[in-house]
């Protein structure tokens, strides 16, 4: 049995922030370039505001792209979180691994938390997986029973 889970960041309140924040120097090029006025009491030149723009719709273009992937089968656990890392965990290495309600820590990739590493999009609930070798990290999950179904019965093989 194959396990494999995609996760977006799909929070409307999340989506209205980040496309508010884009809006501030689409207005400024609006303001500053088409206008003419000077947008803010310390205005940056008008290839600063371009280039201002592009970065901050850059950032919500990852944003949009951005996914957890969660993929376990008979062999091993694949979490990729696309663009930024990438984990493969034979069982054989893996000394626990139950899901667990981490409470809410903020979304992305979190360092130094009790269960190591968390790599989450949205939710309380993930994977936490603490390896032989004594690293620990933990995956967001939406389908936290039938994840914790499929780590008992490889984990008992």
């Amino acid at each position: 049995m194959k396990f494999k889970e995609v996760q977006k960041f799909t929070q409307w309140w999340l989506w209205l922030i980040l496309i508010g924040v884009g809006m501030i120097p689409i207005f400024g090029i609006y303001q500053q370039i088409l206008v003419g006025e000077p947008f803010g009491d310390k205005p940056m030149s008008d290839t600063g505001l371009l280039i201002f723009t592009l970065f901050t719709w850059g950032l919500l273009a990852m944003f949009y792209y951005m996914r957890l992937v969660t993929e376990i089968d008979q062999t091993e656990i694949r979490m990729n979180f696309i663009p930024f890392t990438k984990k493969t965990v034979k069982w054989n290495q893996v000394k626990s691994a139950k899901v667990v309600d981490y409470g809410f820590v903020g979304y992305g990739i979190r360092l130094g938390s009790k269960y190591g590493t968390i790599y989450n999009t949205k939710g309380r609930l993930g994977l936490a997986i603490e390896l032989k070798n004594g690293n620990k990290f933990l995956i967001g999950t939406q389908r936290s029973t039938e994840i914790q179904e499929l780590v008992n019965r490889y984990l008992q093989a």
